[in-house]
């Protein structure tokens, strides 16, 4: 980065003072050149380089990198806090950091565990000048936890009928990849019947009897981990129906009307809605209040999913997607909020100042909402930070006048909102340096003479330093010619002469010092072609050549290279090329082209082309074969009012029969310049009897047509007005619609100019009230499309007729229609409203309809207006806003859906016309009743000891009702993961701790907590925790281990283990293989196929259940999971089902594992899925 010298450029001509280049003090702050030389010894306080990103997630399997890299001088030194306080690396034997840098690794792989580093990291490097800071970086192990087992019922249903199987994968971090396959391994197809939704479900619009299977499986892949697991398979079979009937369509997701949806600014929305029907419903989607963004659109999952990438505020608003088939249509809308973390509008920028000079640090950042702006100095909120006189603060800037080097600080901007934040650190660092020239000394410039010349003085000094530039070794000034001054020193000869050649001096000056340094310019001559190569014409197998002769300053030595078409020569011997010549022998077609000659030299080129045309006898002519000539002799007979005849003169067919003519018309009236069709006759025919119509100004062309096109028009023919007459039709489109509630507005599409007939072209516009006895009142406009009709009565149905005129009469008599008069507000609110609580969300509303004539005006239908005024639990009066449901037609009752359990609500209905709502009905109150509660808001266990642990929770967020009691299950787990019995414990509402005693020391327990109304149970949360070890036991079992007896016993062990592995090895290799399907059909169950790894094919069979070893060795970590150095040419053990690594094809290239875990003693049982050596990355 070079120093910024002058604002502008400035020129000095001859006979000035000697050349100066006076360098003023700049508003903005010296920057620091990037040069190695300088940068060695000039302090400078640290800069963050490197640093792990914010949400870092490590894999628990392997080392913790914490990166942090800085630089400054002298050279930073690091330190860390973890969860905000101080980190003493010295003090965890496990903690490294990188010498010379804060780069932190956490040596997981020997011993300790992930989950014990989890939390916030943040860096600070530090050095005299002030102190760096890292982001908050946010520690978390990627997580793959098991499949909850299920038993799972086949599902048995009729064809026709809609299904959704629920896939409802563990959560992990990051989520997993949701993906459907057989036992096979191979994807299940998808259609716009059968798709994958979001959440991972698979949904069916309407089953088909080919879906019956026995093999419906989910998959989750977790990345982060290499692993893969799978729920059980999903029997489903369809009955075959004599008759299915069609159905409209209904959305299976989201539910209800309405839903909202927020994305983050940049982020991609996705917009899902599946619908079930008979036939299938296909998937629009519009933007109700504006239009879907180009380029950042995209349809997926068959247009069930709307995808709108780098979303930003202008892409909030409603969308709805409407699902159709031939029985009808339904619409979901869903309202988009997009937000914003916090984004730089102008980052703080690094300040390099000399002693008092001032200086200002801007920051500056929107969001959604509008962050808060914070400053730190080194680290420290800057209201706490040593005070700095220099320094001021204004909100978003801090401004410094007249610094002091003790002024040099960090300072870190930070810009947060609910959203995220950012973070910027800028340094302010005042030097005093005398002045120093970057440039190289002595450096030479070559420069072709007439060109511009640029002799470069890079350089930097604090204060700002003054230049001066001079030629010649005695410091002779310039005088000669016009020098152009550039901002960075570099001094410019715009057009260099032989005598520019010398030596320029550059010498920088400030009140610390002087530097100077000399360079030298050399001008060299043009590089010249003196003879160029010619443009040549030479008969084939004939020998051609090129000259091309150069001329170059004595002291650069020029090649000279030849190009064909601006490529490379053809690699041929015919081509020869010597010093001054290019030479082509036994010429042929495919040498013709353009040969350019081109002179190189270190500093300039230079080219010259000539074409070369190869001609050969010429050969006899072919027929010519192309569209018709364009006819000719146009001529007009039998002129009458209606009609006329053409004639024409084909012209030459070209050696194509024509096939038919085309006949064009020009109204040079009405539409000058506008040629339109009028009929076509075959090709045989060289005249047509033409239909016309009155006052047209006719001219017509003809156009002949054959196999190969049609031709030319041909020349215009005489023009021919026809007489006018009155016109032959009506205005169409005739509507009466009020705009006021005393007016009739009666508008119509207007005749064209060429259906007038005539001049004077008018309309008679009538009227009069369908159910009265009135005359018709008529009046004739001119030329228009409206005519308003005041001071009619409210919403009066009325017979409307507009009829054509002109000149030389009427059109014919037209129809009437039927119109009405402006609508007003309707009078009269809706009555009797009644109110049924269906149950604690829903709601169904009933009312009397309003009298026909108090609507006045077209029915619409009626609005349901209701709020919840109040919760029946708090009584906490807070206003809330009003929604609003609308009814279309005459319904009078309808279904209040999403409203919220133990509540008071109010609502009120009023009738809606075209003209908007009428009174509101009085206010109907009503109550929802209790429903069941959310899960507790969290469940901690805490404080565990030999024989017990201490449970504490806070309530449900959402108890929708008066809670009664907490319900508290637990059971133990043992080493191979299995559940014991189940204890059932009630808990007091009002208790948010309880102390569990008398249990098993060193044990794993499985606790599953919810809380209860009287509306029953709630949603449970589940946690595991251990109680403490007994350390007296452990030390006798170290004690056992390490007896010289309990060695000698093992080691006989292992021996007779390795001797009945032998025998077996024999004996398997004596028995043989057999194929896939035997086994399939000596084991049936679906669970358990695993697969050869080197062929996709299966291999050797396995007992899940027993968990017995594969024939072939395996290892598997002590989790269950393989790691991916692990071997990769064995099966491990499974649990329920299989899985694995696959090639795109679906077959295998990697080993599973897998493990069983009992749950909870109702029944429900559980096994964790396999979970492969790698991701099935092209599954996804």
């Amino acid at each position: 980065m070079q120093l910024k010298i002058m604002p502008k450029k400035k020129r000095l001509s001859a006979g000035r003072a000697p050349l100066m280049l006076f360098l003023c003090q700049m508003i903005s702050a010296l920057e620091v050149p990037l040069d190695p030389k300088l940068l060695e010894d000039l302090v400078q306080p640290p800069t963050i380089t490197q640093q792990s990103p914010k949400d870092y997630i490590i894999d628990p399997r392997e080392n913790i990198v914490i990166q942090c890299e800085a630089k400054g001088k002298p050279s930073p030194s690091f330190s860390w806090t973890r969860n905000g306080t101080h980190f003493d690396i010295d003090k965890d034997p496990l903690v490294t950091m990188k010498p010379g840098s804060g780069t932190l690794t956490i040596n997981i792989m020997s011993e300790g565990k992930a989950e014990t580093y989890e939390g916030v990291y943040q860096c600070t490097a530090r050095n005299e000048r002030g102190a760096a800071i890292s982001n908050n970086i946010v520690i978390r192990p990627s997580r793959s936890p098991l499949w909850t087992k299920e038993k799972l019922e086949p599902i048995i249903l009729r064809n026709g009928q809609s299904l959704v199987l629920p896939c409802r994968p563990p959560i992990g971090l990051p989520p997993p990849i949701i993906f459907w396959m057989d036992n096979s391994f191979q994807r299940l197809p998808q259609s716009e019947r059968v798709s994958q939704g979001l959440n991972g479900d698979l949904y069916f619009s309407n089953v088909l009897p080919e879906d019956t299977r026995e093999d419906y499986i989910c998959y989750a892949r977790f990345n982060h981990t290499q692993t893969i697991q799978q729920k059980q398979p999903i029997s489903v079979k369809v009955i075959s129906a004599k008759s299915h009937r069609p159905r409209p369509p209904t959305f299976l997701t989201p539910d209800g009307n309405t839903s909202r949806k927020e994305e983050l600014r940049g982020n991609v929305l996705s917009l899902e809605c599946i619908a079930e029907g008979l036939p299938t419903p296909i998937i629009y989607w519009i933007k109700e209040d504006g239009t879907l963004p180009i380029n950042r659109t995209f349809y997926r999952n068959f247009k069930k999913t709307l995808q709108i990438v780098q979303v930003t505020e202008a892409d909030s608003g409603n969308y709805q997607c409407i699902a159709k088939n031939a029985l009808g249509a339904i619409h979901h809308t869903i309202s988009v909020t997009v937000k914003a973390a916090p984004y730089w509008i102008i980052a703080p920028q690094n300040l390099v100042l000399s002693p008092e000079e001032d200086g200002t640090l801007i920051c500056r950042a929107n969001g959604n909402p509008k962050p808060r702006i914070s400053w730190l100095s080194n680290g420290v909120p800057i209201e706490i930070a040593p005070d700095d006189p220099s320094r001021k603060i204004d909100g978003d800037t801090i401004i410094f006048s007249k610094v002091q080097e003790r002024s040099s600080a960090v300072y870190q901007c930070n810009a947060s909102n609910e959203y995220g934040y950012l973070l910027a650190n800028a340094f302010v660092n005042v030097l005093a340096e005398p002045p120093r020239i970057l440039t190289s000394a002595n450096t030479l410039y070559q420069v072709i003479a007439n060109r511009p010349a640029l002799l470069d003085c890079a350089f930097f000094g604090s204060p700002l330093p003054t230049i001066e530039w001079f030629k010649g070794a005695k410091g002779s000034a310039l005088r000669e010619d016009i020098y152009v001054l550039h901002e960075n020193g570099t001094l410019e000869i715009p057009v260099a002469q032989k005598d520019s050649t010398g030596t320029y001096t550059c010498v920088a000056r400030n009140k610390l010092g002087m530097a100077k340094n000399d360079v030298h310019l050399e001008i060299k001559d043009p590089t010249r072609i003196i003879k160029q190569p010619e443009y040549a014409v030479v008969q084939r197998g004939s020998t051609v050549s090129f000259e091309c002769k150069v001329k170059h300053d004595h002291t650069l030595i020029p090649t000279v290279m030849w190009l064909k078409d601006h490529g490379e020569l053809p690699n041929d011997g015919r081509f020869t090329v010597d010093k001054d010549r290019l030479v082509v022998a036994d010429v042929n077609d495919d040498d013709g082209g353009t040969y350019t000659c081109v002179a190189n030299t270190t500093l300039d080129n230079v080219s010259a082309s000539a074409v070369l045309s190869v001609v050969a006898p010429t050969p006899t002519p072919a027929p010519i074969y192309d569209v018709p000539n364009p006819p000719f002799d146009l001529e007009l007979t039998d002129q009458l009012d209606r009609s006329v005849q053409l004639s024409w003169t084909p012209g030459d067919d070209n050696n194509s029969p024509i096939t038919k003519f085309i006949i064009e018309y020009e109204d040079a009236m009405h539409e000058p310049g506008l040629w339109h069709h009028q009929t076509e006759v075959p090709g045989t025919q060289t005249t047509a009897q033409l239909k016309l119509s009155p006052y047209v100004n006719y001219s017509f062309r003809v156009m002949a047509e054959n196999n190969l096109g049609r031709s030319l028009p041909s020349e215009a023919s005489e023009q021919y007005l026809t007489k006018a007459a009155e016109p032959d039709k009506n205005p169409t489109a005739v509507e009466g619609l009020g705009s006021e509630p005393d007016n009739l507005v009666i508008t119509w599409k207007p005749l064209n100019g060429f259906e007038s007939n005539g001049p004077g072209l008018q309309y008679k516009v009538s009227w009069r009230q369908k159910d009265g006895d009135d005359e018709w009142t008529s009046v004739v406009v001119a030329n228009v499309s409206k005519y308003i009709v005041s001071g009619t009565p409210t919403f009066v149905p009325y017979l409307i007729k507009v009829q054509a005129l002109n000149d030389a009469g009427f059109a014919p008599e037209p129809a009437a229609v039927m119109g009405h008069s402006g609508e007003d507000l309707p009078m009269v609110a809706p009555g009797n409203v009644r109110v049924n609580v269906v149950n604690s969300t829903l709601a169904e509303v009933h009312w009397d309809p309003v009298p026909l004539k108090s609507i006045r005006g077209h029915l619409q239908g009626y609005r349901i207006y209701y709020w919840k005024a109040q919760s029946s639990l708090t009584r906490n009066r807070r206003h809330i806003e009003k929604k609003i449901l609308t009814f279309q037609g005459s319904k009078t009752h309808g279904m209040l859906p999403g409203l919220e359990p133990f509540s008071h609500y109010t609502l009120n209905v009023r009738v809606v016309n075209g003209k908007g709502e009428g009174p509101a009905s009085p206010d109907k109150v009503f109550n929802t009743p209790e429903g069941v509660p959310s899960a507790p808001s969290s469940l901690k266990i805490v404080n565990p000891t030999l024989d017990s642990l201490t449970l504490e929770w806070e309530p449900p967020s959402h108890p929708n009702g008066i809670l009664t009691e907490y319900t508290l299950k637990y059971q133990p787990i043992n080493s191979t993961h299995e559940l014991g019995p189940l204890v059932d414990l009630k808990i007091p509402a009002n208790k948010t701790r309880w102390i569990l005693k008398n249990l098993n020391f060193s044990t794993r327990y499985k606790f599953y907590f919810y809380a209860q109304t009287a509306a029953g149970s709630g949603i449970q949360i589940t946690e595991e925790a251990i109680t403490t070890v007994d350390e007296a036991m452990a030390s006798r079992q170290v004690d056992i281990a390490t007896q010289g007896w309990f060695i000698g016993l093992m080691c006989a062990v292992a021996l007779l283990i390795l001797i009945l592995l032998i025998v077996c090895f024999i004996r398997r290799n004596k028995g043989g293989k057999y194929p896939v399907k035997e086994k399939e059909d000596a084991h049936a169950d679906p669970e358990i196929q695993p697969m050869k790894e080197d062929d996709g094919t299966f291999g050797e069979y396995s007992d899940a259940e027993d968990h017995k070893p594969l024939k072939k060795g395996s290892r598997t970590p002590s989790d269950r999971t393989v790691k991916k150095e692990d071997s990769d040419d064995s099966l491990v053990d499974y649990g329920e089902g299989v899985n694995g690594q696959f090639n795109e094809d679906g077959s295998f290239i990697g080993q599973y594992s897998g493990k069983k875990e009992k749950e909870p003693a109702e029944g429900n049982e559980s096994s964790e899925a396999p979970s492969p050596v790698n991701a099935m990355n092209s599954f996804v």
